[in-house]
């Protein structure tokens, strides 16, 4: 009964943790943060998004950087598999397949490093939000640890990986 007690708590916790961890929804942002909120809003095409964060600029390798993306897969496996696919099913967040192709390579990293920010002020992470019901967690990625997923994201959509 004990252990059904405790196992009962950890499962609330983690529940709890997930959603947000109870921050208010109103909280307070950097005035950085607020001074990129319109260009996000006054973004109408998706593809030209580059989200809300410190990435404003991503230099693409050509051909991808195998340590990079054999980094990337790491990070994948441990942080992201439990939530998202490599292909384009939908389990608690959207699948990868094609993410490449859908959102800019500044917007992914944003949305990586920066997702309390990206969920509170950028369209089109709240659609994603709104499709999936669940609030991504911070997983307290650097900017080096996103940018080798990012390669791993473009290896798996087809990107040329090179020796």
């Amino acid at each position: 009964m004990k252990n059904l007690l405790i196992l009962s708590v950890l499962i609330a916790f983690f529940a709890w943790s997930c959603s947000g961890g109870g921050e208010p929804s109103g909280t307070a942002t950097s005035p950085a943060a607020e001074q990129e909120a319109p260009k996000a809003d006054a973004s109408a095409d998706e593809g030209s998004n580059k989200g809300i964060g410190e990435v404003k600029t991503v230099d693409l390798n050509d051909p991808l950087a195998k340590s990079m993306v054999e980094a990337g897969e790491s990070i994948y496996e441990m942080k992201c598999a439990a939530c998202h696919k490599l292909t384009d099913q939908r389990v608690v967040g959207p699948g990868w397949a094609g993410i490449t192709e859908k959102r800019e390579p500044e917007w992914i990293m944003n949305m990586i490093t920066n997702v309390e920010i990206m969920l509170a002020e950028d369209p089109t992470a709240q659609a994603l939000l709104e499709e999936c019901l669940v609030r991504m967690p911070n997983q307290n990625l650097s900017i080096g640890d996103a940018r080798d997923v990012l390669e791993f994201m473009y290896a798996n959509d087809g990107g040329t990986v090179g020796e």
